[in-house]
């Protein structure tokens, strides 16, 4: 059973990826974080994922998100998502705009360099707080949580993870390199399906 019912745009999303996209090699990196959360579960203790990446600015907040939604679809509770990086910069606007081409209804909650988004996945549940901060920002959770690590740069720029259980590294290419270019959009996309479709098959093999 759902804990929330998602907005039926992500809801659809969600139902269509497609897992046997995912390389035997893939699963089997992803194989850390799900037994992360199984033992979780079966200990009945909440679960923290803090997602970090260098600037906090893309590829750690569509993890974020995505892992906040699949563990919602798949009926998963006391899942708290996460997310920092080594510096904080910005949330960038292409990742938002991404997500809510997705289904998520993204709210600005303050301007400036580091905007502040509230996203929403699911009308009864929490938003999300977007923006770009530090991996051990008061935000974040300073124990008991599973740190994933998810660009090559932050798992060398930050080796020890204060406070963290498990340290995971599980890394994505950055959209980032399509900034500007005509395949911008096109490409954020590819890195949000790739996302979702990765956060949703850990949350698909956690036994209740």
């Amino acid at each position: 059973m759902k804990t929330q019912s998602l907005f039926p745009p992500i809801e659809t999303n969600l139902k269509n990826l497609n897992f046997n996209s995912l390389s035997a090699e893939r699963k089997e990196i992803l194989q850390s974080l799900i037994d992360y959360i199984q033992l979780k579960v079966i200990n009945q203790r909440e679960i923290r994922l803090n997602f970090i990446c260098t600037h906090n600015s893309r590829r750690s907040h569509l993890s974020q998100v995505w892992a906040q939604a699949a563990a919602t679809y798949y009926g998963i509770p006391n899942v708290f998502c996460y997310s920092g990086g080594t510096e904080a910069t910005a949330m960038f606007p292409m990742a938002a705009k991404t997500l809510e081409k997705a289904g998520f209804q993204i709210q600005t909650i303050a301007n400036g360099t580091n905007p502040i988004y509230a996203i929403k996945y699911a009308e009864n549940a929490q938003p999300i707080i977007g923006f770009s901060k530090t991996y051990d920002d008061a935000f974040n959770p300073k124990s008991e949580f599973a740190a994933i690590v998810t660009c090559s740069q932050a798992d060398g720029g930050c080796p020890f993870i204060e406070g963290a259980e498990k340290r995971i590294p599980i890394m994505f290419e950055d959209p980032k390199a399509f900034d500007n270019t005509p395949q911008q959009a096109e490409k954020y996309e590819e890195r949000s399906l790739q996302i979702a479709t990765e956060m949703s098959y850990v949350f698909s093999q956690i036994k209740k």
